[in-house]
């Protein structure tokens, strides 16, 4: 069986899109693994399969694909990013 981490973030070296997503998850105190994919072709058209879009990042919680920064925003000006961080127990009540 293959092991995702709890937070899982695909990124592309000198993205300012990847680095305000790792932002707003280091505001939460959360522990995520980054995948840099700048290089990787090959693991660029499998995001690209997987989720539906070619932009970076790539965020995915407890395996599920979240979206990239604009999508986290919207998540946690909903307050849905927090209730989905305490429900997967990745982050403290």
């Amino acid at each position: 069986m293959l092991f995702m981490p709890a937070v899982l973030i695909y990124t592309l070296a000198k993205c300012p899109y990847c680095a305000d997503a790792k932002r707003l998850l280091n505001s939460y105190g959360v522990d995520f693994d980054e995948i840099d994919v700048t290089s990787d072709e090959q693991m660029r058209a499998w995001l690209k399969m997987a989720t539906g879009f070619k932009t970076l990042p790539q965020t995915f919680i407890d395996s599920r694909a979240i979206g990239g920064y604009q999508d986290l925003v919207e998540l946690d000006n909903s307050g849905s990013l927090a209730r989905m961080l305490h429900r997967q127990r990745i982050v403290p009540k």
